[in-house]
């Protein structure tokens, strides 16, 4: 059973940054595409950054210029790397292959930018 295992989320002031981690479990984690997803109250999940099994990424217009997706294929790991945060990325941050797999979503980290 795949699993992703998201930490780093927490409590940040505006204009602060914070490190998202996730953890994949797949067999053959190199030949998957990943991306970052989040989801905020009231709203349906979107995607944030992808990030191609040749470690080139591609970032919404919300997040770009302000995150960074890198990934360590050795270790099976995928990182998030959020500055500038503003209070509309509160929101669960998961990280999915790309395109995502139902079976594949974990419990996110909780992200949220508060004063």
């Amino acid at each position: 059973q795949v699993q992703h295992v998201e930490s780093g989320g927490g409590l940040v002031q505006p204009g602060g940054s914070l490190r998202l981690s996730c953890a994949a479990s797949q067999r053959h984690f190199t030949i998957f595409h990943m991306a970052w997803y989040r989801q905020a109250p009231g709203n349906q999940r979107e995607r944030g950054a992808r990030i191609t099994t040749g470690g080139v990424t591609i970032y919404a217009n919300s997040v770009k210029g302000r995150f960074t997706s890198t990934r360590d294929n050795a270790k099976k790991m995928v990182y998030l790397q959020m500055g500038s945060l503003k209070p509309d990325d509160t929101a669960v941050y998961y990280c999915n292959t790309w395109p995502s797999r139902a079976d594949y979503w974990g419990q996110g980290t909780q992200v949220t930018v508060s004063s």
